[in-house]
């Protein structure tokens, strides 16, 4: 197994920028965060042009493998193909597993968003490296979706024996929960990139699931 795939069987914390415009102290933000405890990065941004969101994506991912973590391109598969990215995060709206994993590279990884206990097993039949399950609670980045509550992370966790992360409306209070649920690991949006000191809350999330995963 490469390093790689053993730390996507390992992780504890998931940290998704949601970018509104390109903004270059995102930079700093992830090297916080990594510093902080993150294990994989995922740029992700529903507004941004593709020119914009190439230029952060190519200064991304030196900065996630200096930390030897891994790197994630949400939904944009051509520009992961022209990056250092180590992976796709898709939707389940987005290019079927069998096309994109004949257009990436050899050993690139690929997610799906899951808001069901059966979209969770066909994605684990269809080969995903793994999944996430969500949203858990309420949360702005994904509006048009229900929560899904702690019962279908409880499921997804008897079922599937793939990693999964539970992601939406996650923060310091309400992560054990989500991880005494069976999850492997927690997605976090604004708990970690919307906070004044980004190092620091990731690393209190970080801890807070190792205290119980360890």
């Amino acid at each position: 197994m490469n390093w790689k795939k053993k730390l996507l069987k390992n992780f504890n914390l998931y940290a998704i920028t949601d970018l509104k415009e390109e903004d270059g102290s995102v930079i700093k933000k992830i090297d916080a965060a990594l510093h902080g405890g993150a294990d994989i990065i995922q740029l992700r941004s529903k507004t941004l042009l593709d020119g914009a969101f190439l230029r952060l994506a190519q200064k991304i991912a030196p900065v996630v493998r200096n930390h030897r973590k891994l790197f994630f391109i949400n939904d944009r598969i051509h520009l992961m193909l022209v990056t250092q990215a180590d992976g796709i995060h898709l939707g389940q709206d987005d290019l079927p597993y069998r096309y994109a994993r004949k257009i990436l590279r050899s050993g690139s990884l690929i997610g799906r968003s899951t808001h069901s206990l059966n979209q969770a097993v066909q994605a684990e039949k269809e080969g995903h490296d793994y999944i996430g399950v969500g949203p858990v609670f309420c949360t702005p980045t994904k509006p048009g979706y229900k929560p899904v509550g702690l019962s279908l992370v409880s499921k997804v966790s008897e079922r599937i024996r793939i990693p999964f992360v539970a992601i939406g409306g996650i923060n310091s209070g309400n992560v054990n929960q989500v991880i005494e649920a069976g999850a492997y690991g927690v997605a976090v949006v604004r708990a970690v990139f919307a906070a004044k000191d980004v190092r620091k809350a990731s690393q209190i999330l970080t801890n807070k699931i190792k205290e119980i995963t360890c």
